[in-house]
């Protein structure tokens, strides 16, 4: 044993500063940071990891549970759960994606024109976030629904309308932090115009925190589309979206339980994966910026 090996054994202090220079990243972002990159592997290439055709009907294995052969058991119609779940793992993230984006740009908006502008367009911005936040999310998906009726883009819409108050709200308080900054108010008395002040000085650092919130928000935006989808409201049969395979479990809870608990775990795990990794983005960036 050298000297350094030694030294680094009798001091646990020493001994768990060498794992982290080995491997700076905590083993709960590790593991966010796989189910990630499994995500990512099962939205661009889920033949990779599905063992079977996820519409392949087999009347030999209906409602099998869970074994070697279909480890997340079978559903009404003999079809893998495992692969159906692989395979709906494009739509629920593309879903989530979508409403974040959808989110984000409204909230943007919002709260940059609630932060900057005055009178009557930002007392409208005001409002308008404060009303769509008590607002409830299931309701405007129902209202929407009742419109346009259930699919993939109106459950979009749908979460990407609800949640955006939450983001505008964020940024507007970024922005009214931001806006009397001594770096704004220099920019401001040495006759720079408010485009370039508003571009280069504000937007960037005002916009900083929603790198964690949008990354937190696709976690929190696949739950309520399961959550919608479970009502009924989401993406219509046989598409193995991870809220449409719950609302089609329900029916046979009790004597196929695997249709509802292995589509629920995946909904929790991937939340807490975008969740975990959200959260070590934000303190990442916090130190950063410190």
């Amino acid at each position: 044993m050298t000297l350094i090996e030694s030294r680094t054994s009798s001091n646990p202090a020493a001994a768990q500063a060498d794992r982290r220079r080995r491997w700076p990243l905590p083993s709960t972002v590790t593991a966010a940071v796989v189910v990630l990159v499994l995500l990512v592997v099962a939205a661009v290439a889920p033949a990779l990891l599905a063992p079977y055709d996820p519409y392949a009907i087999n009347l030999d294995a209906v409602l099998s549970p869970p074994s070697w052969a279909h480890p997340f058991g079978t559903d009404l119609s003999g079809r893998d759960l495992l692969s159906r779940i692989i395979y709906g793992t494009r739509q629920s993230l593309e879903i989530g994606l979508g409403a974040v984006a959808i989110a984000s740009v409204l909230a943007v908006l919002l709260g940059i024109a609630a932060g900057l502008s005055s009178g009557i367009a930002r007392a409208l911005a005001n409002r308008w976030i404060e009303v769509m936040f008590a607002f409830p999310t299931v309701l405007l998906g129902l209202l929407l629904v009742s419109v346009f009726g259930p699919g993939p883009t109106t459950l979009v819409f749908a979460i990407g309308i609800g949640i955006a108050p939450g983001y505008a709200r964020i940024v507007r308080g970024q922005v009214l932090a931001v806006r009397n900054a001594p770096y704004v108010e220099a920019a401001t008395a040495i006759g720079h115009p408010r485009s370039r002040i508003l571009f280069q000085h504000i937007a960037p650092n005002a916009l900083r925190p929603m790198i964690v919130t949008v990354t937190l928000g696709i976690g929190q935006a696949i739950i309520w589309a399961s959550g919608l989808a479970y009502l009924g409201l989401g993406v219509p049969p046989p598409a193995p979206e991870w809220g449409a395979l719950l609302d089609a479990g329900r029916t046979y809870i009790t004597v196929a339980w695997w249709l509802e608990i292995f589509p629920g775990l995946v909904i929790v795990v991937v939340a807490l994966a975008f969740t975990t990794f959200g959260r070590y983005l934000g303190s990442r960036l916090e130190g950063i910026k410190r």
